[in-house]
C-alpha cells in the first residue's frame, strides 16, 4: 500500500507532532482497547467489516469485527506513546523496537478513515504479488493493490506493508488503472495475463 515512512530522530524533532501507529493488543481485545482509548481521549481507529455469523443453535446475526485482528491504530505524539502502553489489552507499538515505533504514512490511514465501506471491505490472506492496479477515482484514489476478481465481483487487496497484512476491497473496473503490465504469479487457480488491449485480465479466487 505504498512504502512505509520509517521513524527516525528526525521525524520526532518535535515532540508533540502527531502521528499514525499500529497498536498490537491481546487476541480479540481490539474493541476493549478502542473503548479504552475512547475514555482516555486517545485518537484512535479500529476498522471493521460486516459479516453474517450462525452460531451453534442455528440462528444468524451481523456483527462487526476487526479488519486488521490485533490491531487499533492510535494518532499520538511521541510524548504520549506510555498513555497508549499503559492501556490494559495493549501489548507493543510496532516498530523496529519498543522505543521506536514506526509511523504509518498519514495519507493511507486517513483515505482508509474516509472510505472504507464495512459491507465492501473484508480481510484477505496476504498477497504481494500480481497484476499491480491503482484506484483513480473515488475516495481511494490513488491508493495502490493487487487486483482479483472472487465470484461476480471485482477487488483490489490492499497490504499494510509495516503489520503485514492485507484487505480486499469491492472496486469497479472503471475504477482501476495498470501500475505495471507484467503479471507475476498469482495465489489462485489460474494466472492470466494483462490483455494489451487496455483491458484487465484477471485471475479467479473461487
Amino acid at each position: 500500500m505504498g512504502k512505509n515512512r520509517q521513524l527516525t530522530a528526525g521525524v520526532f524533532e518535535n515532540p508533540s507532532e502527531k502521528f499514525w501507529f499500529a497498536i498490537y493488543t491481546v487476541c480479540r481485545h481490539e474493541k476493549r482497547v478502542a473503548t479504552h482509548f475512547e475514555h482516555r481521549s486517545i485518537e484512535h481507529y479500529l476498522p471493521v467489516y460486516r459479516t453474517q455469523h450462525t452460531w451453534k443453535d442455528g440462528s444468524r446475526a451481523t456483527l462487526d469485527l476487526p479488519l486488521f485482528p490485533s490491531y487499533v491504530f492510535a494518532r499520538i505524539a511521541r510524548k504520549e506513546r506510555f498513555r497508549v502502553l499503559e492501556v490494559p489489552g495493549v501489548l507493543w507499538a510496532v516498530g523496529s523496537s519498543p522505543s521506536q515505533p514506526t509511523p504509518l504514512p498519514e495519507l493511507e490511514i486517513e483515505t482508509l478513515r474516509a472510505a472504507l465501506d464495512p459491507m465492501r471491505v473484508e480481510p484477505h490472506p496476504l498477497l504481494t504479488t500480481g497484476q499491480r492496479v491503482r484506484i483513480r477515482t473515488g475516495v481511494l484514489a490513488g491508493i495502490e493493490g493487487i487486483v482479483v476478481r472472487r465470484k461476480n465481483s471485482l477487488r483490489v487487496v490492499i497490504t499494510l506493508e509495516l503489520i503485514m497484512q492485507s484487505i480486499a476491497v469491492e472496486v469497479n473496473d472503471l475504477d482501476l488503472e495498470p501500475v505495471d503490465s507484467r503479471l507475476t504469479a498469482l495465489p489462485v487457480k489460474r494466472p492470466l495475463p494483462f490483455n494489451g488491449d487496455g483491458d484487465f485480465a484477471f485471475a479467479n479466487e473461487f
